[in-house]
């Protein structure tokens, strides 16, 4: 079979809308995905018997060796929102919160907070069937309220843009409103502070260690950055800020996750290191300021991040 009739056999094999709702790109590569998924359906079938067994033991899972060992191996889908609400904490906070969640939606609004809101729901996952507005369940009223509640719930917050896509995976992954409120808030308030708030100083914060990390690990990238005089923000902003939604690829996304949740923000400095060193040698060939963005943004593709297994165990 010639390379054309085997892409057009992976394409017919291949569902267009991607588990999570998400139709694939033009340009997705239907072959390359399948040969990947062929061996990656295997290792998620192990797992699931692995995680299965655990979480029918305890009927609670608590944070152990023996789990962070299993997260960072990845969470089985079916267990993914019951596993994030209990080492987030967002299953505690949500028992000890009954009834808080719908109490803010039934209070006194915020018609700036409400507009900031709608003004992003559009732009959320054009891409993605389930947030359409012919979808029926639409996403984007649970969107809407999970993001309004969470404006109202942390008003030195409010919303800022970014938040939208976290909601939006979080939706896709626990079906379920309240639960999407509760998860945001452990990101939002307890994993990442500061990430989101006004001033951004956590954000800021973070990619100035990232810089200081590479100035160590990867000096010869630290000094084109310096030769440019191009500041990181410029690069890693949005990976920072959308914890790699719409960046990297969404298994690949949930991976990466499953760690922050379980381990902090450590990963997303362990991610982006690993994107910048694997291909520290592309990046180096950037002649230019628009080159060097064009690079960045290359590097966030291909088989390397498709293939999430093997990249997250180049994280641990």
């Amino acid at each position: 079979m010639d390379p054309a009739e085997r892409a057009q056999a992976a394409r017919a094999r291949v569902p267009r809308i991607d588990p999570y709702g998400f139709e694939r790109p033009e340009d997705f590569d239907y072959v390359a995905y399948e040969e990947f998924f062929s061996t990656y359906l295997v290792i998620l079938t192990k797992r699931a018997i692995k995680w299965s067994k655990l979480l029918k033991g305890s009927g609670g899972v608590r944070k152990s060796l023996t789990v962070k060992r299993y997260v960072r191996k990845g969470i089985p889908l079916e267990h993914r929102a019951r596993v994030w609400m209990a080492v987030s904490g967002a299953q505690a906070q949500m028992d000890q919160n009954p009834g808080y969640y719908h109490r803010l939606l039934e209070g006194e609004g915020s018609p700036s907070l409400e507009e900031a809101i709608r003004t992003d729901l559009n732009r959320t996952f054009p891409d993605n069937v389930r947030f359409r507005k012919t979808a029926e369940p639409c996403l984007q009223k649970t969107l809407y309220n999970v993001l309004l509640a969470y404006g109202l719930h942390n008003q030195g917050v409010g919303y800022c843009q970014g938040m939208n896509f976290i909601a939006g995976y979080l939706i896709l992954i626990t079906k379920n409103e309240e639960e999407s409120f509760w998860l945001l808030d452990a990101l939002v308030g307890r994993i990442l502070p500061d990430y989101y708030s006004p001033a951004m100083l956590g954000l800021k914060t973070d990619q100035e260690v990232l810089a200081e990390l590479v100035r160590m690990k990867l000096p010869a990238v630290a000094a084109l950055m310096d030769a440019h005089g191009v500041l990181w923000t410029l690069l890693v902003s949005r990976w920072f800020i959308c914890l790699f939604v719409d960046i990297l690829p969404v298994e690949t996304v949930l991976r990466i996750w499953d760690c922050l949740f379980n381990e902090g923000s450590k990963i997303i400095f362990r991610v982006a290191l690993t994107l910048i060193k694997q291909h520290q040698e592309f990046i180096l060939e950037a002649s230019s300021v628009p080159d060097i963005c064009d690079k960045f943004k290359q590097i966030t593709k291909g088989d390397f991040v498709t293939e999430c297994h093997t990249f997250m165990q180049i994280q641990t």
